[in-house]
């Protein structure tokens, strides 16, 4: 009698081979006061990418650390948008708005590294951006710093893009 017990277990496989990276920025306890005490509860802001210029941010709550993790990813697999690479890096230097977070982005030349700090830099490492420079100048809230940097890396449009939405050349865009 044969036993097809292998089913299970390639699921299992298929399931840990995912195409995205997956990356914790902030995980945050918070607590309410109830009639009974303290009740704890947990954030969690996840960022996920493919390294392909495909990247995805998500914020998930919930009473334990891992469930909270687990949320957080699921929500940053919905909110997944393409990115404009230029080689490396971005094509033009940007700026990204929300809340109070305030980040600059600039491209780099190749071998530069990833100058960014710790919530910027999760974004970059994830949507695959090998060279770039990044400050933030105002919020450095983790929430607002990621959104901020996902509105800049949304509004970055390569010479084609620009080109068909003016209806000219690349070539009368680039001078």
């Amino acid at each position: 009698m044969a036993y097809n017990n292998d089913r299970n277990s390639r699921r299992r496989g298929e399931e840990a081979q995912s195409e995205f990276t997956e990356k914790v920025v902030s995980l945050n306890r918070v607590s309410k006061t109830v009639k009974g005490g303290r009740v704890m509860k947990f954030s969690a802001l996840c960022v996920v990418g493919d390294g392909k210029g495909r990247v995805g941010y998500g914020l998930g709550k919930a009473n334990e650390v891992s469930e909270a993790i687990r949320k957080g990813l699921e929500d940053a697999k919905k909110n997944i948008v393409t990115v404009t690479l230029s080689g490396t890096t971005i094509p033009h230097e940007v700026i990204g708005l929300f809340g109070a977070g305030k980040v600059l982005l600039k491209p780099a030349p190749e071998g530069t590294g990833v100058i960014a700090g710790g919530a910027v830099r999760a974004v970059m490492e994830a949507a695959g951006i090998r060279d770039i420079r990044t400050k933030c100048l105002r919020s450095n809230n983790p929430q607002n710093v990621v959104a901020a940097t996902m509105v800049g890396l949304r509004s970055l449009r390569d010479a084609q893009q620009v080109a068909a939405v003016r209806g000219k050349s690349v070539d009368e865009i680039q001078g």
